[in-house]
C-alpha cells in the first residue's frame, strides 16, 4: 500500500512494508498533526501503542518512516540526527521501520517545528 505525506507545499509518496506496525498505522489514516523536528527527522505523536519488533534498530536509512515505541511517534528520517555518528540517520532508540519514501525525502529539510502534516492513503 502507498500513502502520501503532505507538509506545506511538499507531497511525497511512501511505500509501506507488510508488517504489523504498518497495519496499525493504516487503521489511523487519514492523520493530521503538527510536527516536531530533531535534526533531519520529523516526528509527531500518534494514538498507537506498539511493542518494539525483533528487527527494530536505531540505525535507519534516509527516507525511512518508522514508529518510535517509547514516544508513540511517527518518524520520518531524511538525514543526520543528533544521535548520528556519521552521515546516516540514527533514531534516539530502536524504531520499527514500516515504510520508505518514494521521492526526494531531503525536501523535508525546510520544514519547521509546528508545521501541519497530513498523512493520507494514496489514491
Amino acid at each position: 500500500m502507498d500513502i502520501k505525506i503532505i507538509v506545506s507545499d511538499i507531497a511525497l509518496n511512501c511505500r509501506l512494508r507488510k508488517n504489523k506496525t504498518a497495519n496499525e498505522i493504516i487503521k489511523l489514516l487519514p492523520l493530521k498533526s503538527s510536527v516536531n523536528t530533531w535534526g533531519d527527522e520529523i516526528y509527531f505523536g500518534i494514538p498507537v501503542t506498539a511493542i518494539e519488533h525483533s528487527g527494530a534498530s536505531d540505525l535507519v536509512s534516509s527516507g525511512d518512516i518508522a514508529f518510535w515505541p517509547p514516544g508513540n511517534a511517527f518518524c520520518i528520517f531524511f538525514g543526520r540526527t543528533p544521535a548520528s555518528t556519521d552521515d546516516e540517520p540514527r533514531a534516539a532508540s530502536a524504531v520499527n521501520v514500516f515504510g520508505h519514501i518514494s521521492g526526494d525525502e531531503k525536501l523535508f529539510r525546510g520544514v519547521s517545528g509546528g508545521t501541519e502534516i497530513n498523512i493520507v492513503v494514496k489514491g
